[in-house]
Order: structure tokens, then sequence, then C-alpha cells
């Protein structure tokens, strides 16, 4: 395919919703060097000013999807695509809160799509979703789209399904052009540690104070691990090919490892020498393994993972290194504090 996909976004009004997150503020960086108008809305609840840069075509919104100014405010920009990030994140943080969850998944995406619905000029309506969620915990490997379960684990789950149900619904009954991205377990610079984040900037943070690193069952559970750059890139791409309209298609590296082998690399790599520790598994952790494919998104818009996790791992490292004192001003753990909750 061509890199059509990429000169399409000059001089394109854009929303990203969660742009001050991991993936968000990565997706605007992105679209900002691509000659995009970016306006991002953030509540900063989980995201930080800090992740985004300081440029003349980037209007940062402090605000809640959920909230009817705040959405009114962004539609008042008139954009040609929205990239719907925003989300109560993630499983632990759910099951701990489970009614705002909802507030920010549930009706922060239902709102989203009825002004898409009544502003009527929308190009893409482009939903993050979740791989870790849809795709039931005894499904054969590797996990394909049409693989789905109702059977739930944490609110984190269900409100990611039905952020799924709300695209087909209003594509189907009123035409708002939705594509679904299921993200796989993405890492990478922009994430910021603490109680309920991924493993990976947990594992850095730690390892980097020379803690030992904890593992919530045996090691041997795999994750589909997803550099955030790549994830960007399929992001894109989804808001271009009008063939993903309507579609929902894993973004993934279509690669396992093991937490134990992950947990050795970001020793190895930070030089940390504390080794690891084991502690119970949480109760609605049930996926022991989890690789999906990205047959679907390669066929339909030429996704393409890269393959080489040790150097995407460096970056992210490099990027702990450069953005150290921010990190652990911002980490919303206390330092040291190795037997916090372990995010997803």
């Amino acid at each position: 395919m061509s890199d059509e996909y990429l000169t399409s976004y000059k001089d394109k009004t854009v929303v990203v919703t969660g742009g001050a997150g991991a993936v968000g503020s990565n997706l605007t960086k992105r679209l900002l060097e691509l000659g995009a108008f970016v306006i991002v809305i953030d509540n900063l609840s989980s995201g930080y000013l800090w992740n985004l840069p300081n440029d003349s075509n980037l209007l940062f919104v402090k605000g809640d999807v959920a909230n009817d100014i705040d959405v009114k405010r962004i539609f008042n920009e008139e954009p040609e695509i929205i990239f719907h990030l925003a989300a109560f994140f993630a499983n632990q943080n759910s099951v701990d809160y489970p009614e705002r969850d909802l507030q920010t998944n549930g009706f922060g995406t239902l709102k989203l799509l009825e002004y898409s619905k009544i502003y009527g000029r929308l190009q893409r309506f482009v939903y993050a979703s979740s791989g870790c969620s849809i795709y039931p915990s005894d499904a054969e490997m590797p996990y394909v789209e049409e693989l789905t379960t109702m059977y739930m684990t944490t609110p984190y789950q269900i409100t990611k399904m039905l952020g799924e149900l709300y695209c087909n619904y209003f594509i189907k009954v009123h035409n708002v052009p939705t594509v679904k991205a299921r993200f796989f377990n993405s890492f990478g610079p922009g994430e910021v540690p603490g109680q309920y984040r991924n493993v990976i900037p947990n594992f850095i943070y730690w390892a980097k104070q020379k803690q030992r690193l904890p593992i919530t069952g045996t090691g041997d559970e795999t994750r589909d691990f997803t550099y955030v750059g790549d994830i960007v890139d399929g992001l894109i791409r989804m808001g271009f090919f009008e063939v993903a309209i309507g579609e929902e298609m894993n973004l993934a590296a279509g690669r396992e490892i093991k937490i134990s082998q992950l947990a050795e690399m970001v020793n190895e790599v930070t030089n940390n020498d504390s080794g690891i520790e084991f502690l119970p598994k949480r109760k609605w952790d049930t996926k022991s393994r989890m690789l999906a494919s990205n047959k679907k998104a390669e066929r339909l818009i030429g996704f393409k993972a890269d393959p080489d996790f040790e150097k995407s791992l460096q970056l992210t490292v490099d990027w702990f290194d450069s953005n150290w004192d921010k990190i652990v001003d911002s980490a919303d753990f206390p330092p040291g504090t190795s037997s916090a909750v372990r995010g997803k």
C-alpha cells in the first residue's frame, strides 16, 4: 500500500480524546508531524501535560468526554476525524471503582457518538477497544476478530465491549463511520508507572530503583506486547482507509512473551540484580496466554508490527532515562512500593 494515508492528514482537524495519555500523546505527536490540526481533550486523571508537545497546531481542552460542555467545545472545532482513546484505565481500577468506569467508558463513548451523529460531517470515528477484554479466556490462539465473549471478569472488560456495541449501533442505524481498534498490551514511551498501570512501565520503574520485580502468577503467563509506535500507525491507517469502516481489527505484534522472560529482560537492560518475586494471581486475571492474529489488519489496511521487542523495550527504557524526574513526580504510587497492585 502507498503512503497516501500519511499525506491525507495534512490540514485536517483531528480530535484525540485521552490525548495526554500514553497512546494518545504518541498519536498526537505523529498527527502534528503529518500536518494535522489536533484537538486533545483529557481530564488529566491519568494523562500528563508534559507528555504533549508545545505546538501552535495543538489545542488542548482540559475536559471530560462525559461532560456536554466539554464535548460541545471540541465539536465546535468541526473535526473531520475522532480518535476516541479516553478511558477509565484499567482492569483493577474498574474493579475498585465500577461506577466511574461506566461513567467514562460507557456514558462518555455514548455521548461522543451521539454528537457525531448530530454533527453529521465526521469522516471517521476510531474507537480504542481492548483485545485483552473482548476474547474468551479459553479461546484458541491466536485470537481472531470473529471470536468474542459475553462472560467478562472486570467492569473494564464489560465497558470496552459496550463501546464496541455502541459503535455497531451507530454505524448501522445512524451511519456514523466507526472503526474498532483492539489494542493488545500496548507499551512504550509516554506511559507513566502507577498502581493501575501496565506491567512494563512498572517493571522499569522498580528495576531502575534496584527493587525485585513482582510477578503475579507463575511467570509462565504470556502477553502479546505491542509497541506504541505500531499502535499509532495502525490507528492512522484506520482513520484513512475506507475499507476499515464498520470493522474491528486487532492491533498486535502477533507474538508471545513470557512475563518471567520480560522481567529478566528489564532487569538486564536496567542493570538490576535484585531479581524477581512471585505473588498470588489476581482473581480477575483468567488468561494465562495472550496471542493475537493481526492478519485482518494487514490485509485490509496494510498494518504490520515491528517484531523486534528488545529494540522497543530499549526505546522505552531510554524514555524513562530522559524523563526520570518527571516520571517520579507523576507516578501514582510512592517510590519503593513494589507491592502495589500490578496494573493490567
